[in-house]
């Protein structure tokens, strides 16, 4: 009996792209023509599991599309699918395609773990929380699990200590860098790190793992260059800061730095508002300063700034332009074409393309067009050297930075800027700043020692560096 080639390989690239129903039945078309096949006497080729996914790369996408984080989540996670999407309109990974499947987290930690523990069997090749509360759970668990976490821009800060945090990738910054090149950029605008003495600066953050992140770093240069620190703790979710808001009132401090999200970014700016403090004395965060936070504020944000994450909003960027030509274009895109090139979207794009390349890396040690094994991502990861001549074929072109890392630095570039709301839209308002690596990296070390302890962890061995 003559029967048509089973090629599983593109009916699970469409699954990716159409409705769950229709997924559904063209899973269980190719389930029922596998065992046709097997009838036929050809079940060593069509029903091994290998075989079926022999050319599927599978990512997880841990999202929060509902609850009080939707608005900034939803941009983030519209960018990161419609990445992996153009990289399947542009041929896949050498030739390797992408599938994915997304689990919805609402930003809470137990449910993040949920969605790792339902993913991680199907092949997963890596994970990126987007929490940094899930991240503190996920790290405890990724290590036995040999699949790798990356946490651009969030996560533990003494993780870019590769030499402990073997399965971490807090790759383009963390909080400790974001913090410092505001204090610089703070520095400069007032002639230098020693006119910061005396000065009164307020942290006003997030209560939870993620808001409590930047303080030992301004707590260090508060030290360092004597300025004063106030911490102001904001509860989940935000929307309640008036009492906040009075003590900063009162104690009146040079400069109030943002560490936010979601809901809170705006109730913070219509309090400052409110209580006449002037928005060009707050910076806030990378997660603190998209078009979310600011859009419902208006004229009245005007003059606030925040720190990026290397990039901005860059909705002239070629790769912004290939998603709405190879995915928008061919009614595949995520969200609405409108939000391609904001700044979340942006940075979702930017996460799934390190992931992508991940990917990339692994395969010119264990073999081009091969899915590759979480292990083998981990190996691809610590080894990755997006000079500007990648970043630029990949359409990243004055978008950021190149990136590389190594076996003990799971970051790979500690640069950022600074952008500010004109009441319209973000403008990029510095020089590229690079945070104080002789500052940071002993607290780094310090800290990443300090947990490798309370673990009962052994540094890596240059052997295992090679593996």
């Amino acid at each position: 009996m003559a029967l048509p080639p089973l090629n599983p390989t593109d009916s699970a690239q469409r699954c990716t792209l159409l409705s769950p129903l229709e997924a559904d039945i063209m899973k269980f078309k190719t389930l029922a023509q596998a065992a046709l096949l097997a009838t036929a006497g050809l079940a060593t080729l069509a029903t091994s599991p290998a075989f079926a996914q022999a050319k599927e790369q599978f990512f997880p996408v841990l999202v929060y599309r509902t609850g009080a984080y939707a608005p900034n989540g939803v941009l983030w996670a519209n960018g990161y699918v419609d990445y992996l999407k153009l990289t399947n309109a542009r041929g896949g990974v050498n030739g390797v395609k992408i599938s994915f499947e997304e689990c919805e987290t609402g930003y809470a930690t137990d449910r993040g773990v949920e969605c790792y523990e339902r993913l991680k069997g199907k092949g997963a090749t890596v994970f990126q929380p987007l929490s940094t509360g899930i991240t503190f759970a996920l790290t405890e668990k990724a290590p036995a699990d040999k699949i790798p976490l990356i946490t651009a821009g969030y996560g533990r800060s003494e993780s870019a200590d590769g030499g402990v945090f073997k399965w971490n990738f807090p790759l383009l910054g963390t909080y400790w860098v974001a913090a410092d090149v505001l204090l610089q950029h703070i520095a400069q605008k007032n002639g230098g790190m020693d006119k910061l003495k005396g000065k009164k600066i307020a942290l006003v953050y997030h209560d939870s793992p993620y808001g409590k992140e930047p303080i030992p770093l301004l707590q260090e240069r508060a030290k360092l260059h004597g300025f004063e620190l106030s911490t102001l703790p904001v509860t989940h979710p935000g929307v309640e800061q008036k009492a906040t808001w009075l003590q900063i009132r009162q104690s009146r401090p040079d400069y109030v730095l943002l560490w936010g999200w979601g809901v809170m970014n705006s109730a913070a700016l219509k309090e400052a508002v409110a209580t006449g403090y002037p928005r060009d004395k707050m910076f806030g965060v990378w997660w603190a300063g998209a078009e979310p936070d600011v859009k419902d504020v208006g004229d009245g944000a005007k003059g606030y700034s925040a720190v990026t994450m290397q990039h901005g909003a860059e909705p002239n960027s070629k790769v912004a332009k290939d998603i709405l030509s190879l995915v928008h274009g061919k009614g595949q895109g995520t969200g609405p074409k409108e939000e391609v090139g904001q700044v979340l979207y942006m940075r979702g794009v930017i996460s799934a393309m390190l992931a992508v390349e991940g990917v990339r890396s692994a395969q010119e040690r264990f073999g081009k067009g091969k899915v590759v094994t979480g292990e083998q991502m981990r190996w691809g990861l610590e080894n990755l050297n997006l000079d500007q001549k990648k970043l630029d074929g990949l359409g990243f072109a004055g978008v950021m930075r190149p990136v590389s890392t190594s076996c003990v630095d799971h970051m790979g570039s500690s640069w950022a800027r600074i952008h500010t709301w004109d009441g319209q839209k973000w403008n990029f308002t510095s020089d590229w700043l690079q945070a104080d690596q002789s500052l940071i990296k002993p607290m780094v070390k310090a800290a990443a020692d300090k947990y490798a302890a309370d673990k009962k962890l052994e540094r890596r061995t240059p052997a295992d560096c090679q593996s």
